[in-house]
Protein backbone atom coordinates (compact mmCIF):
# COMPACT_ATOMS: atom_id res chain seq x y z
CA UNK A 1 0.00 0.00 0.00
CA UNK A 2 3.04 2.53 0.99
CA UNK A 3 4.52 1.85 -2.60
CA UNK A 4 1.53 2.26 -4.44
CA UNK A 5 1.03 5.09 -2.38
CA UNK A 6 3.96 6.50 -3.36
CA UNK A 7 3.66 6.18 -6.63
CA UNK A 8 0.42 8.07 -7.08
CA UNK A 9 1.68 10.98 -4.92
CA UNK A 10 4.44 10.95 -8.37
CA UNK A 11 1.59 10.49 -10.97
CA UNK A 12 2.25 6.50 -11.30
CA UNK A 13 -1.23 4.58 -11.75
CA UNK A 14 -0.27 1.17 -9.88
CA UNK A 15 -3.44 -0.11 -12.09
CA UNK A 16 -2.59 1.09 -15.29
CA UNK A 17 1.01 1.97 -15.72
CA UNK A 18 3.01 -0.88 -14.05
CA UNK A 19 2.49 -4.73 -13.55
CA UNK A 20 2.78 -5.11 -9.68
CA UNK A 21 2.52 -8.77 -9.10
CA UNK A 22 1.39 -9.43 -5.43
CA UNK A 23 0.83 -13.11 -6.25
CA UNK A 24 4.20 -13.97 -4.69
CA UNK A 25 4.35 -14.74 -1.30
CA UNK A 26 6.09 -11.41 0.52
CA UNK A 27 8.78 -14.36 2.14
CA UNK A 28 9.69 -15.16 -1.35
CA UNK A 29 9.75 -12.31 -3.03
CA UNK A 30 13.97 -11.53 -3.00
CA UNK A 31 14.70 -14.81 -4.05
CA UNK A 32 12.00 -14.11 -7.15
CA UNK A 33 13.69 -11.63 -7.71
CA UNK A 34 16.97 -12.32 -8.38
CA UNK A 35 15.61 -15.26 -10.76
CA UNK A 36 14.31 -12.59 -12.93
CA UNK A 37 10.81 -12.29 -12.03
CA UNK A 38 10.40 -8.56 -12.31
CA UNK A 39 12.61 -4.98 -13.04
CA UNK A 40 12.47 -3.91 -8.78
CA UNK A 41 10.96 -5.27 -6.05
CA UNK A 42 10.24 -3.84 -2.23
CA UNK A 43 11.95 -5.94 0.31
CA UNK A 44 12.19 -5.32 3.70
CA UNK A 45 16.15 -6.21 5.63
CA UNK A 46 18.03 -7.91 5.53
CA UNK A 47 16.06 -9.11 2.00
CA UNK A 48 17.33 -5.94 0.33
CA UNK A 49 20.73 -5.69 1.78
CA UNK A 50 21.07 -9.16 0.68
CA UNK A 51 20.51 -9.03 -2.60
CA UNK A 52 23.06 -6.48 -3.23
CA UNK A 53 25.72 -8.74 -1.17
CA UNK A 54 24.70 -11.20 -3.57
CA UNK A 55 25.17 -8.64 -6.88
CA UNK A 56 21.78 -9.06 -7.76
CA UNK A 57 20.44 -6.13 -7.03
CA UNK A 58 20.75 -3.09 -6.17
CA UNK A 59 18.42 -0.62 -3.37
CA UNK A 60 17.49 2.47 -5.58
CA UNK A 61 14.69 4.27 -3.15
CA UNK A 62 13.11 3.84 0.58
CA UNK A 63 9.74 3.94 1.09
CA UNK A 64 10.34 5.09 4.59
CA UNK A 65 12.31 8.41 3.00
CA UNK A 66 9.38 8.66 0.61
CA UNK A 67 6.55 8.09 2.11
CA UNK A 68 7.01 10.11 5.23
CA UNK A 69 6.83 9.01 9.34
CA UNK A 70 4.70 5.86 8.33
CA UNK A 71 4.04 4.02 11.58
CA UNK A 72 4.91 0.76 10.87
CA UNK A 73 4.81 0.11 14.84
CA UNK A 74 2.41 0.66 17.08
CA UNK A 75 1.03 -0.39 20.82
CA UNK A 76 -2.38 -0.93 21.48
CA UNK A 77 -4.43 -1.53 24.64
CA UNK A 78 -8.09 -1.49 25.93
CA UNK A 79 -8.81 1.94 27.47
CA UNK A 80 -9.57 -0.13 30.12
CA UNK A 81 -6.13 -1.36 30.76
CA UNK A 82 -4.41 1.60 30.83
CA UNK A 83 -6.54 2.86 33.04
CA UNK A 84 -6.32 0.18 35.30
CA UNK A 85 -2.51 -0.62 34.78
CA UNK A 86 -0.74 3.41 33.95
CA UNK A 87 2.18 2.03 35.39
CA UNK A 88 2.90 -1.02 33.31
CA UNK A 89 1.54 1.19 30.46
CA UNK A 90 4.37 3.72 31.69
CA UNK A 91 6.97 1.33 32.22
CA UNK A 92 6.83 -0.41 28.66
CA UNK A 93 6.93 3.23 27.20
CA UNK A 94 9.91 4.22 28.86
CA UNK A 95 11.68 1.04 28.06
CA UNK A 96 10.88 1.65 24.44
CA UNK A 97 11.59 5.11 25.06
CA UNK A 98 15.35 3.86 26.42
CA UNK A 99 16.03 2.17 23.20
CA UNK A 100 15.29 4.84 21.19
CA UNK A 101 17.36 7.30 23.31
CA UNK A 102 20.36 5.04 22.75
CA UNK A 103 19.94 4.89 19.06
CA UNK A 104 19.99 8.75 18.77
CA UNK A 105 23.26 8.75 20.72
CA UNK A 106 25.79 6.16 19.38
CA UNK A 107 26.98 4.93 15.92
CA UNK A 108 25.07 2.75 13.29
CA UNK A 109 28.04 0.29 14.57
CA UNK A 110 27.33 0.53 18.30
CA UNK A 111 23.78 -0.08 17.63
CA UNK A 112 24.95 -3.42 14.96
CA UNK A 113 27.09 -4.67 17.85
CA UNK A 114 24.50 -4.33 20.68
CA UNK A 115 21.43 -6.00 18.49
CA UNK A 116 23.75 -8.49 16.58
CA UNK A 117 22.46 -11.43 19.11
CA UNK A 118 19.21 -11.04 17.99
CA UNK A 119 19.72 -11.76 14.27
CA UNK A 120 22.27 -14.70 14.66
CA UNK A 121 21.66 -15.84 11.07
CA UNK A 122 22.92 -12.25 9.65
CA UNK A 123 26.60 -11.38 9.81
CA UNK A 124 27.79 -8.50 11.77
CA UNK A 125 28.43 -6.84 8.31
CA UNK A 126 25.03 -6.81 6.75
CA UNK A 127 23.68 -5.62 10.27
CA UNK A 128 25.54 -2.73 10.21
CA UNK A 129 25.00 -2.03 6.87
CA UNK A 130 21.04 -2.52 7.53
CA UNK A 131 21.66 -0.10 10.67
CA UNK A 132 23.53 2.45 8.56
CA UNK A 133 20.98 2.41 6.10
CA UNK A 134 18.52 3.34 8.70
CA UNK A 135 20.40 5.64 10.52
CA UNK A 136 21.43 7.95 6.99
CA UNK A 137 17.58 7.72 6.33
CA UNK A 138 16.74 9.15 9.43
CA UNK A 139 13.97 5.84 9.80
CA UNK A 140 14.14 6.38 14.24
CA UNK A 141 12.17 9.37 15.55
CA UNK A 142 13.54 10.66 18.45
CA UNK A 143 10.32 9.54 20.90
CA UNK A 144 7.64 7.74 20.29
CA UNK A 145 4.87 10.42 19.90
CA UNK A 146 2.28 9.41 17.48
CA UNK A 147 1.93 12.52 15.72
CA UNK A 148 -1.54 13.35 14.21
CA UNK A 149 0.44 13.80 11.11
CA UNK A 150 1.58 10.18 11.24
CA UNK A 151 -2.05 9.26 11.94
CA UNK A 152 -3.19 11.22 8.92
CA UNK A 153 -0.80 9.82 6.11
CA UNK A 154 -1.40 6.13 7.68
CA UNK A 155 -5.33 7.10 7.03
CA UNK A 156 -4.35 8.75 3.16
CA UNK A 157 -2.07 5.36 2.66
CA UNK A 158 -5.39 3.02 3.77
CA UNK A 159 -7.62 5.20 2.24
CA UNK A 160 -5.94 5.37 -1.10
CA UNK A 161 -5.65 1.43 -1.62
CA UNK A 162 -9.46 1.51 -0.55
CA UNK A 163 -8.85 -0.54 2.75
CA UNK A 164 -10.27 2.52 4.93
CA UNK A 165 -14.29 3.42 4.07
CA UNK A 166 -14.39 6.07 6.79
CA UNK A 167 -11.80 7.99 8.51
CA UNK A 168 -11.01 7.54 12.57
CA UNK A 169 -10.63 10.45 14.64
CA UNK A 170 -6.92 10.99 16.44
CA UNK A 171 -8.24 12.18 19.74
CA UNK A 172 -10.06 9.43 19.93
CA UNK A 173 -7.45 6.59 19.40
CA UNK A 174 -4.20 7.72 20.40
CA UNK A 175 -2.87 8.53 23.71
CA UNK A 176 0.54 10.48 23.78
CA UNK A 177 0.67 10.88 27.53
CA UNK A 178 2.78 8.33 28.12
CA UNK A 179 4.94 8.62 25.07
CA UNK A 180 4.98 12.38 26.75
CA UNK A 181 6.32 11.45 29.71
CA UNK A 182 8.63 8.95 28.73
CA UNK A 183 10.10 11.70 26.43
CA UNK A 184 10.82 13.97 29.15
Amino acid sequence: MVFEYILKQHGIDPANDVNIDQSIDFGSTAAAFAENQGDFTVEFEPGATTLEKEGKGYVVASLGTDSGYVPYTAFSAKKSYMEDHPEVIQGFTNALQKGMDYVQAHTPEEIAAIIAPQFKETDQETITTIVTRYYDQDTWKENLIFEEDSFNLLQDILEEAGELSERAPYKDLVTTEFAEKAAK
